[in-house]
This record gives C-alpha cells, sequence and structure tokens, in this order.
C-alpha cells in the first residue's frame, strides 16, 4: 500500500515510532506471561488519567465499535428505555442499535451540522420518558462537530438517569471529557484516533453504577464487559487479549501523559484554528453551522463548488496528501482533515493546506 507522506485521514492515524516499536515485538502468551498482566494495569491506570476518572477502565482486543456494542449489550434488556442524542450520523447509528436489542428508543435529533445547544427538549424527554440511559457522540467525526458534556451530565444527576454513555472515540486525547466531572458512567474510546496506536484494542470506563447493571443483565458473549471486573484479579481474561495491541495503545497513552494533558489539548486546538483560518482565506466553506461547536480534532470542509470528490481526491493524493471523505448524506459533499494525536502537528496542517491550495489554483 502506498504510504503518503502528508497523512491528514481522521483515524486510523500515522503511528508514530514508539506505538510502531512497542506493538512490532514478539511477545509471549498474554494469558500466560505476568508482564502481560503489568502492561494492562499499566495502560489501565494511564487511560484513567487521560480521561480523568477513577473508574475502572476495560481494555477490549478490536476496534472502537466492539466497545460501543460492549456497552449496549452489557447494560441493555428489550423493553429498557433509551435517549439517544443524535447531531450526527453515529449519534443515529447508536439510537438504531440499541432499537435493534429491543430497546425503546426515543431520538433527540438535530440536522447533522448542529452540535447540541439548549437542552430543554431533552430535560423534557427525561421527565416524561424515564430512561434508564442517555447516549451521546462526543465528537461526530463526519460532521466535524463536538457536542457539550456538562449539561447532559448535570441533567443525568438532576433526574437519577442510571446510565449515561458517550461515544469519545475521536476526542478521547484530544479535547478534555471528564468522565468522573460529567458523570459518565460509560466512556467509549477506540486506539486509532488521538492515542495514534493501531486499531486493534478499544476500551472503555465503568462506573461502579454501571458495573451494578452489568452483573444484573449478566451478558455473556465476546463483547460481554462483565468478565472484566474480575480478570485482573484471576488473572484470566475472557480471551487471549492483543499483547501487541495493548503494548502499542500503552505507548500512545504515555506520549499523552509525557508532553502533559493540558498541553496536548492546547496544541489540537491550535493545529484546527490553523486550519481553519486557511481554509478561509481560500473560500472553503465549513460543513458545521456558525453557531455549532467544531471539534479540535477534525475539520469538515464543504467541497469546492465544481469538484467532484473522486477527482479531488485523487489530485490531493498526487501532491502527497491524504485526507478523508464523508459517509451518509455528506458523502461525497464534505472531506475532512484529521489533525488528531500524532497528525495534530503544525508542520503536518501547514504541509496539507498548501497542497489543497495548490490543487485549487492549478484547478483556476
Amino acid at each position: 500500500m502506498k504510504e503518503y507522506p502528508i497523512p491528514m485521514v481522521p483515524g486510523p492515524v500515522k503511528l508514530p515510532a514508539p506505538v510502531l516499536a512497542a506493538a512490532n515485538v514478539n511477545y509471549g502468551a498474554a494469558d500466560l506471561e505476568t508482564e502481560f498482566l503489568d502492561l494492562y494495569n499499566e495502560t489501565e491506570s494511564a487511560l484513567a488519567r487521560i480521561m480523568k476518572t477513577k473508574n475502572r477502565v476495560v481494555i477490549a482486543s478490536g476496534e472502537g465499535m466492539l466497545v460501543l456494542w460492549a456497552g449496549l449489550k452489557s447494560c441493555l434488556r428489550p423493553g429498557d428505555r433509551v435517549i439517544a442524542i443524535s447531531t450526527g450520523l453515529f449519534g443515529e447509528g447508536i439510537g438504531r442499535m440499541a432499537a435493534g436489542l429491543g430497546a425503546e428508543v426515543r431520538i433527540i435529533g438535530l440536522p447533522y451540522d448542529q452540535t447540541l445547544g439548549d437542552v430543554t427538549e431533552l430535560e423534557e424527554a427525561i421527565k416524561e420518558f424515564r430512561p434508564k440511559m442517555i447516549t451521546m457522540v462526543h465528537c461526530e467525526t463526519p460532521s466535524g462537530t463536538l457536542n457539550p458534556l456538562e449539561e447532559v451530565g448535570r441533567l443525568k444527576r438532576e433526574y437519577e438517569v442510571p446510565l449515561f454513555y458517550v461515544d469519545a472515540v475521536s476526542s478521547i486525547g484530544g479535547t478534555d471529557v471528564s468522565v468522573d466531572e460529567n458523570s459518565i458512567d460509560l466512556a467509549l474510546g477506540g486506539a486509532q484516533k488521538c492515542l495514534s496506536a493501531p486499531p486493534s484494542t478499544a476500551f472503555i470506563s465503568v462506573s461502579q453504577g454501571a458495573w451494578e447493571i452489568i452483573d444484573e443483565i449478566d451478558y455473556d458473549g465476546y463483547d460481554a464487559l462483565k468478565p472484566f471486573r474480575t480478570a485482573q484479579e484471576s488473572f484470566y481474561f475472557p480471551y487471549t487479549p492483543n499483547w501487541h495491541g495493548i503494548a502499542g495503545l500503552n505507548a500512545g497513552a504515555k506520549l499523552i501523559l509525557e508532553e502533559g494533558l493540558e498541553e496536548c489539548f492546547a496544541r489540537h486546538h491550535t493545529v484546527a484554528d490553523y486550519c481553519r483560518t486557511r481554509l478561509a482565506e481560500m473560500d472553503l466553506g465549513l460543513f458545521p453551522a456558525p453557531d455549532a461547536v467544531q471539534s479540535p480534532t477534525v475539520t469538515a470542509v464543504n467541497l469546492p463548488t465544481g469538484w467532484e470528490w473522486k477527482d479531488f481526491d485523487a489530485r490531493l493524493r498526487a501532491q502527497g496528501l491524504v485526507v478523508g471523505g464523508s459517509y451518509g448524506p455528506m458523502a461525497g459533499k464534505v472531506f475532512r482533515l484529521g489533525h488528531m494525536g500524532s497528525q495534530a502537528r503544525m508542520e503536518i496542517a501547514k504541509a496539507a493546506l498548501d497542497v489543497i491550495g495548490n490543487v485549487l489554483e492549478r484547478k483556476g
């Protein structure tokens, strides 16, 4: 496969050298060697610091979708009530996932270019519907938007909603999530975004209240969370863990902590602001509405007038830049810059925007 010198796909991101080195080792059997348990415990601790939580963090072998399903299957029964906040493709998708498990789902929906602002409708729905779970996507990657966590966490506490489930796959490590402060019971992350690790592991923080519900549901499946409650204590994981993947994830988490959380978050915001300033200078419009909160980890841009996505993408690749398209109703209309993790670097952003400018200038 061709490797592009200017990587700006919004995940999987370019792997830094320490991550590649950590994952590229012939490890022993993870279910036999105590060194693996030490690594797992160390990685859990690092992730908890990044997520700002005292909750346990489960590290699963698989891509981010694994823990999205794990959180739902391990906590829901048919007939349970779920409010799904939908401001984009993934928020709507989580609602469909819960409905597919037999839950009674009420969607609080906004256009895909918006973010949650006024929570009056949500509050009224909580009072009337009395959900067991509220679901939300923090960073809607296809739309380039970032939803606020604080107000939903406040409503969860005020109305004693048992579970607040947050897809933070594209935000953990790139901006503040503050799991405990925002009363998040299930915070879901993926290795291949801001952690800059291979897409072979995913993780989920689990509150004490969530563990009690997990025990009650007693779901048994490959993606079940319950076996992880005692896996470290008994050194008996539900399946052979991915030692290589967790080693890479650990290395990625260490890079963030060595840089410093606030410094890492500031770097993401600075690069995002730079990208958007350059795009505005080129008269390229952003997909999010002017009053929407834009994500510091990904920028969604309307395709320039007169261009087809396939041609635009090919021209960028010819100059060494690879970006992401989008999905659903944005497919073929929006392209995305992934300034997350190892790619949230000013030198990469400058090179990427120079290429975009060159391609537009040549088109005339």
